[in-house]
């Protein structure tokens, strides 16, 4: 059978191309910002500073600041006093573009040139790399000459980045601790509003009472409520009643912000379920717990572990909450969202280090989203169809 332009084979196959292309769209807004990151993450600050992230497999131009040798180590000859050396030990690169010593204009002179020296004397720097500073006065100070050179620098990946993550002294403490309090904040937060919500899915799937139907209704419109708007009365209602700002009281606020969805989503999935199997539990004399633990439960494990993964993912890369209900001027609650923001304010310069803790921050939530997409695709489809 032939189907014009017009007919329902060509539209659908227009269609199916559609969702091809939209799905393949949002794979790729998602990929390339987290491969730029993990790339960014084992490259150095100068080459994040120089080139982008696509370009980390290859050789390129960037400006290095490096220090000649202090004047202890100066010599004199005849009526010179001289410091030589060499700029490029500390770097990859095999010869120097142009160089300058201002940053104000980092190219100013080319390999070979005479420059003047603040304080007195010149500096020669060569294509090589090394450098002769010469004056007819004792060169003082307490540091070098701060040189900047313009060369071409193979690419480099380390791990210098992950090891002062994980193992410095100086920061392995804060992302550690970071780390294990956003697991003391998530787990619970996930395990408490599941069994809270499964319970009232099964009531409002099976059981009848007088206003089911309104609770219903109340639960759908709470979906729309603005986590925002309720952050301050919460909090006030926290402090009423003495539980103050802790894990306690992110826990339920966690609970309280994630009780709709999961009621929602788990009720629409268990009616969705036989009526047969549950009725037939009932002739049994089966009670209801039995017919929600021993039936309901094993049967509804997709809906379950899809919420399980939404409400974990959620309160894994929590801010806000965290920042309402877990205010610790001694970072012992501080969770790894807000470590990062606090590495953002004291090394805002130092993008590799903030690479690297943004990417260790989304390593669980990737290893949970590869290893538990399947239940994701099930929880988006719970309750559509029947």
């Amino acid at each position: 059978m032939h189907y014009g332009p017009s007919g329902v084979a060509g539209q659908k196959a227009i269609l199916t191309w559609a969702v091809h292309l939209s799905v393949g769209l949002l794979v790729l807004l998602w990929v390339v910002p987290t491969l730029g990151l993990l790339v960014s993450s084992f490259r150095t600050a100068d080459q994040i500073s120089s080139t982008g992230w696509w370009k980390a497999p290859f050789a390129a131009e960037q400006v290095l600041q490096v220090r000649t040798a202090d004047p202890g180590t100066q010599v004199q000859e005849g009526d010179l006093y001289v410091i030589e050396g060499q700029l490029l030990d500390e770097t990859q690169a095999e010869k120097i573009a142009s160089w300058g010593t201002s940053s104000r204009d980092v190219a100013a002179y080319q390999p070979g040139d005479v420059a003047e020296v603040r304080g007195g004397g010149t500096i020669t720097v060569g294509e090589d790399g090394a450098y002769r500073m010469e004056n007819t006065e004792p060169f003082e100070g307490g540091r070098g000459q701060r040189v900047f050179i313009t060369a071409m620098v193979p690419p480099e990946l380390t791990l210098e980045n992950y090891r002062y993550m994980l193992f410095d002294d100086s920061n392995v403490n804060g992302m550690s601790r970071a780390f294990f309090n956003t697991l003391t904040v998530s787990i619970p937060a996930t395990v408490i509003p599941i069994l809270v919500a499964a319970f009232a899915a099964y009531a409002l799937a099976w059981m009848e009472f007088p206003g089911r139907a309104l609770l219903v209704a109340v639960i759908v419109g709470l979906l729309v409520v603005p986590l925002q708007l309720a952050l301050i009365p919460l909090l006030k209602l926290h402090l009423g009643i003495g539980i103050g700002k802790g894990y306690l009281g992110v826990w339920l606020a966690h609970t309280g912000f994630g009780l709709p969805l999961a009621i929602y989503l788990l009720r629409n999935y268990m009616a969705g379920l036989p009526r047969d199997i549950i009725e037939n539990a009932r002739v049994d004399g089966a009670t209801e717990y039995q017919i929600f633990v021993r039936i309901i439960l094993p049967l509804s494990f997709p809906a379950l572990a899809s919420f399980a993964i939404f409400q974990f993912l959620w309160t894994w890369n929590d801010l806000l909450v965290a920042k309402v209900f877990l205010i610790d001027a001694t970072g012992q609650t501080t969770v790894m969202t807000a470590q990062i923001v606090e590495l953002m304010g004291t090394r805002g310069g130092n993008w590799e280090i903030l690479a690297t803790a943004a990417f260790v921050s989304i390593l669980v939530p990737l290893l949970v989203f590869f290893f538990m997409q399947k239940y994701l695709v099930r929880g988006l489809l719970a309750g559509s169809v029947k």
